[in-house]
């Protein structure tokens, strides 16, 4: 299976939850934040740095239970855009989402 390349869109995201999760462990380490959470060390600096843009569901949903985050939280922060149009609310569909 060949993976496509990301969009610049799904870039930006992962930038975005990376600032985030980096915001959210202040002064907490590195490596307490990702042995609590159950990952590598290693996958948490790539997180943080953007280089993983897509991290896995389980990885992100770890992660923010150890720093306190909702998912809620984190998707509404990483959904974002420049122009002000954030993530659809349940049951709103992209029409309705750029008319609000």
């Amino acid at each position: 299976m060949v993976r496509l390349p990301l969009t610049s869109a799904e870039v930006e995201r992962g930038q975005r939850l990376g600032a985030l999760l980096r915001r959210a462990r202040g002064e907490r380490s590195m490596l307490e934040t990702a042995l609590d959470a159950s990952v590598s060390p290693e996958t948490l600096r790539k997180i943080e740095s953007g280089r993983v843009a897509t991290p896995a569901f389980s990885t992100i949903a770890a992660i923010a239970d150890v720093l306190g985050l909702s998912l809620d939280a984190v998707w509404a922060e990483i959904s974002r855009t420049e122009n002000g149009v954030g993530p659809a609310r349940p049951g709103q569909n992209a029409r309705e989402r750029l008319a609000s």
